[in-house]
């Protein structure tokens, strides 16, 4: 299989656009499609914090519904569907940004896109095994010992990485550096970490290079194991880096 796996787009659809462009996608049709008929696979994240989050519900779900996109939720998009649901959550960290956009809609455009992305995530394994057992996509990564299971934990996991429940000043919660105990076949491809240059230790590979704080977007072409980026039009903010 050939594909390019796109870290966290937070509502950054310039970039995004941009480096599906880099990776040799034509937009004459609206959508991103490659002449080679190469994937793309989203590993969450998708939402909240960048300008057009709506813009990337909707991109995101046509190309997984009639194009073969490849799609694994992240915490933001658990967090957005729990809002949709009705249920109580708190409106920031992001997800303000996205409710801000939803306010402004008419009751059916609101209904359409509450649509779209339910389907999208409930339709969308908590992670994707894919290639033969060969590649995973999973949104915060995954553990040897976990992959095949879809228990309590593993979602955790999945979607927030190796928390240990302690908080840093600013909010956000300590994790420990799952990556580097890994020793698994498969390569794991994941995000949600922002790190100013795609971190690769062993068969893991993160590729969420902080587009919506200023850094870059950037892709990893499968099986080449080639990084792709652009540039953020975003302000840069330092702190909200990641350095191990």
């Amino acid at each position: 299989m050939k594909m390019d796996i796109i870290g966290d787009i937070h509502g950054c659809f310039q970039e995004f656009q941009q480096l599906t462009q880099k990776l040799g996608y034509s937009w004459e049709t609206g959508l991103p499609v490659h002449p080679e008929k190469r994937r793309l696979g989203f590993i969450g994240d998708i939402t909240d914090r960048g300008p057009h989050s709506l813009r990337m519900i909707e991109l995101t779900w046509k190309l997984w519904k009639h194009h073969g996109a490849y799609y694994v939720p992240g915490n933001h998009c658990n967090k957005l569907y729990r809002y949709f649901l009705g249920r109580k959550v708190q409106i920031k960290h992001g997800l303000e940004t996205t409710v801000a956009e939803l306010d402004q809609l008419s009751a059916k455009k609101f209904n359409h896109f509450k649509s779209m992305f339910m389907e999208l995530y409930e339709r969308s394994p908590l992670y994707q095994i894919l290639d033969n057992g060969r590649l995973i996509m999973a949104h915060a990564g995954i553990k040897e010992e976990y992959i095949g299971k879809h228990n309590k934990s593993v979602k955790t996991f999945v979607l927030y990485g190796d928390i240990t429940g302690e908080a840093l000043p600013d909010g956000r919660p300590v994790r420990r550096d799952w990556a580097k105990h890994y020793k698994g076949e498969a390569y794991i491809i994941y995000g949600h970490t922002p790190v100013r240059q795609p971190r690769q230790m062993g068969k893991t590979l993160n590729i969420d290079t902080g587009a919506v704080f200023g850094g870059h977007l950037t892709a990893v072409r499968y099986p080449e194991i080639e990084l792709v980026s652009v540039p953020s039009s975003l302000p840069f903010i330092q702190e909200k880096f990641t350095t191990f």
